[in-house]
């Protein structure tokens, strides 16, 4: 039979870095690694990552709450809740909130390439909340995640 997955309001896996959230919604498991997503609250007066590039996916990001800021490259877009934005591989960009209230978004990646990432930095950081997934490199360079 064909694996389905179906996450609830309180599932996936929380990662935390500093003041934003991401709950993974898709890890690529049930994708074929062919796309990820999560949702990311930003709390209040904050700032997302540093300017950054992906080489080798597509990143979406769908505002469902709250003002968000995306910077790409100079131009700076202000997205309220209904928008869209597709950043393709080797667009510089980054996002902030900096308004009174949490912004929620919800934030593709094609392939799942990037999902380990944030996974593997919350787990350096110390940021990872107890009783969630763990990942760990299987010797052949790929992140399992094995719940704990």
């Amino acid at each position: 039979m064909t694996q389905v997955s179906v996450v609830g309001p309180d599932g996936g896996e929380t990662i935390r870095l500093g003041r934003t959230q991401m709950r993974i919604l898709e890890d690529g498991t049930t994708t074929g690694h062919r796309l990820g997503i999560g949702e990311i609250t930003l709390a209040p007066h904050t700032e997302g990552p540093p300017q950054h590039r992906h080489a080798q996916h597509d990143e979406g990001f769908y505002v469902v709450s709250g003002t968000v800021h995306f910077t790409i490259g100079e131009t700076v877009h202000i997205a309220p809740p209904g928008t869209l934005a597709m950043i393709p591989p080797g667009a510089p960009h980054t996002f902030a909130n900096l308004g009174d209230e949490p912004a929620v978004m919800i934030n593709t990646f094609t392939p799942d390439l990037y999902v380990a990432v944030l996974a593997l930095a919350a787990l350096t950081s110390g940021n990872r909340p107890a009783g969630t997934a763990r990942h760990a490199a299987d010797g052949t360079g790929t992140l399992l995640i094995r719940q704990t």
